[in-house]
């Protein structure tokens, strides 16, 4: 490296003479960690198939898939892991830099035809994000399917309550795989010293308006509070002219090695690694999945995203009898819940008078105060209710199978906008300050529900839950937090929810036409 430290890599290659693309990733997870994925059944039997060869380090392309096809593979032991010496800086520019100089390297190499193209899931998208902020000029190429790309908001807090959970777990988790590596940023500590968005987490923020390569990203809708905002604001904000985003609502490691998304990821890349005049550029940039049940939903196609066919209607809350309306509630009304009870939440219902499709993001918008506390955390929930009333599940993360639709969070200090980042579906939170309330005092707040894509078939119904607690609950394995916790909350107390009159409580949906 530029400074003399070395970092170690492996390299699968075709058996035989020439000059290939090369597909790479990086990480701090180990070059040689073999195949971890195919080897949970037995702690999580709801991951779905994962069919890999045995050279598939955890959420990276596998080598037998693009190696036969005549692509180069790299695999990147990144600063401080495995093999490779010095400071190891999770989610950093540093890391980026290091990316940046072996995408060089292997364009130079003789094995090489100098157009690298980058690849993978979760801590491999993020990386992907950062170095093509850097732009380097042998990326031709990016694939970063799922990964987030603003670490304050979308992994260590949400809307600003500290994520006590995966965070966590999986920073332990990096101190556990490197214990002879005395130099890891704790970010445990990090997150307990910065609890505001401040300087320490905008350096982790990535540039994404700095990004030029030409870029597949793959968001799902499972993936709320670790992988789904990042993959959306990815494709959103990346200056890439060339670019398309395909969206599902299943599991994220099972969607990634499935036989029809490798060969998604091969087209594009034979277009552009290979320069081969295949069909890709026929590509709709947008493919969403529209969700019905379980594992059934339907694929359609868009120009853009957010999709410019959406209409962003509000829902108003009726606190008299837990309703959602078109109209507007002429007279106020209170709803209340113990938010240090986590068998209590309010609700309110919307049933639908023919075929709806709502498809991005939702904007809960309530009139709050709390007469306990100077300070509230509110959990958000949208969920389906299919005609006789019972909920209609989806998958969650990779493993948890009794999803709602949509999530939120927000602690009420936090509730100050940015409004040039806002716009009506989406808040945009600045977390660079704290207003803390004075007793009884009602404000207003917006809660950002991440992006989602269902179907309400005529007599279905929308629910919108609020609580002091999670309200999706679920790890399949004990003593393993694979899943965002907030078991750090400012609750005491009741919380009160106003609606109608002044109060203009209510929930902005995007409904397709």
């Amino acid at each position: 490296m530029r400074d003399g430290e070395k970092l170690y890599i492996n390299i699968f290659r075709p058996n035989k003479d020439g000059k290939f693309p090369v597909v790479m990733s990086a990480d701090t997870y180990g070059k040689d960690n073999k195949p971890k994925i195919t080897n949970m059944g037995a702690l999580w039997p709801t991951l779905g198939t994962i069919p890999t060869s045995s050279f598939t380090p955890e959420e990276s392309p596998d080598p037998g898939f693009w190696v036969p096809n005549d692509y180069v593979v790299v695999k990147v032991a990144l600063r401080g892991s495995d093999k490779s010496k010095g400071v190891l800086s999770p989610w950093s520019k540093r890391e980026a830099e290091d990316y940046y100089e072996v995408i060089e390297w292997a364009a130079n190499q003789s094995w090489s035809n100098g157009n690298i193209g980058t690849n993978g899931v979760s801590y491999l998208a993020v990386t992907q994000w950062w170095v093509a902020s850097l732009n380097p000029p042998h990326l031709k190429a990016m694939i970063p399917w799922e990964g987030l790309n603003d670490m304050y908001r979308e992994v260590a807090f949400h809307g600003g309550i500290p994520d006590t959970g995966f965070y966590r777990f999986w920073t332990q988790g990096i101190f556990a795989r490197w214990t002879d590596n005395p130099n890891i940023e704790d970010l445990i500590q990090a997150q307990q010293e910065h609890p505001l968005f401040d300087d320490f987490w905008k350096q982790r923020q990535v540039p994404l308006s700095q990004i030029k390569t030409p870029l597949l990203t793959c968001a799902s809708w499972s993936t709320q509070g670790l992988h789904n905002r990042g993959s959306f604001e990815g494709f959103k904000q990346a200056a890439s002219e060339e670019k398309w985003l395909y969206v599902h609502g299943r599991k994220e490691w099972e969607s990634y090695y499935a036989r029809e998304n490798l060969e998604r990821q091969k087209s594009f890349f034979d277009f552009y690694l290979k320069e081969e005049n295949n069909d890709w550029k026929d590509t709709p940039h947008v493919i969403y999945e529209v969700r019905d049940q379980f594992y059934k939903g339907e694929f359609k196609s868009a120009s853009a995203f957010p999709l410019p066919n959406a209409e962003y209607t509000p829902l108003y809350l009726n606190a008299e009898n837990h309703t959602l309306n078109h109209a507007k509630i002429s007279s106020a009304h209170v709803a209340q819940y113990d938010s240090e009870d986590k068998q209590q939440d309010v609700s309110f219902k919307y049933t639908f008078d023919k075929d709806t499709e709502l498809v991005g993001n939702m904007n809960l918008k309530l009139w709050v105060s709390t007469k306990d506390s100077d300070d509230m955390d509110l959990f958000a929930g949208i969920k389906k209710l299919d005609r006789r009333g019972n909920e209609v599940n989806f998958p969650d993360f990779n493993h948890i199978e009794n999803g709602q639709v949509a999530t939120g969070w927000l602690r009420v200090s936090h509730r100050e906008l940015d409004q040039e980042k806002s716009s009506i579906a989406q808040p945009w939170h600045k977390h660079e300050t704290e207003l803390k309330l004075s007793q009884d005092e009602i404000v207003p707040v917006e809660i950002e529900l991440l992006p989602s894509g269902t179907l309400f078939k005529q007599g279905e119904t929308l629910e919108v839950v609020v609580k002091g607690s999670e309200i999706v609950i679920g790890n399949s394995t004990p003593g393993m937090k694979t899943r965002y916790e907030h078991e750090e909350t400012v609750n005491k107390g009741m919380h009160m929810i106003y609606t109608g009159g002044k109060y203009d409580s209510q929930l902005i949906i995007p409904i397709v036409n």
